[in-house]
């Protein structure tokens, strides 16, 4: 088993039986001699997508899960709460619930490839690129003089997401969107 040190972010480990992948990892070093170095971690629960924020010491051995990453296509969904998957290896084709992966949904489209983490060969979550490229269908238009606040508008994407944008951002434009925080990062 590796220790808490190890654990780099991207990393998948078992917490009180939990799956989580981490997200940022922070050493310290003691300050007065015999203090043991610490590793703090902040990570984020597959299932259930609750962030948890735990210390370490830098021995401590951390469990880690027994996952499968597969690479995937998402197909189409069923009445907006099944979403249907295919294995693009094997070709089988499985579901997951809306409830499951409500955040990554707001990231893909159909025929968009994934990765889809398998635990005892069950899908228990997606792991989504950290940027995708998104289609503008509705923004607000821009009011000449309207930047005494912020300098961008809403608008709405091809999945259904809002998010903030500049003023020049017109519909129908491509833009690249960061997966981990749901912001705009630049026109594609």
């Amino acid at each position: 088993m590796p220790t808490s040190i190890d654990l780099k972010k991207g990393s998948l480990l078992l917490l009180d039986g939990d799956p989580f992948t981490v997200l940022e990892t922070t050493v310290q070093t003691p300050s007065a001699r015999g203090g043991a170095t610490l590793v703090k971690l902040k990570a984020k629960n597959i299932r259930t997508k609750q962030i948890l924020q735990k210390t370490f010491k830098a021995e401590d051995r951390v469990e880690v899960p027994n996952f499968e990453i597969v690479p995937c296509q998402y197909l189409y969904n069923e009445n907006k709460e099944n979403f249907i998957f295919m294995n693009k290896e094997t070709f089988e084709q499985f579901t997951m619930s809306g409830d499951e992966i409500a955040y990554e949904l707001q990231f893909i489209l159909e025929n968009d490839d994934v990765q889809v983490l398998l635990h005892d060969g069950n899908p228990i979550g997606l792991q989504i690129p950290n940027s995708v490229t998104l289609r503008v269908v509705e923004c607000e238009p821009a009011v000449k003089g309207d930047t005494v606040t912020a300098a961008t508008k809403r608008a709405k994407l091809e999945t259904g997401l809002e998010v903030q944008v500049p003023l020049f951002i017109e519909q129908d434009t491509m833009l690249v969107i960061d997966t981990r925080d749901a912001r705009y990062i630049k026109r594609a």
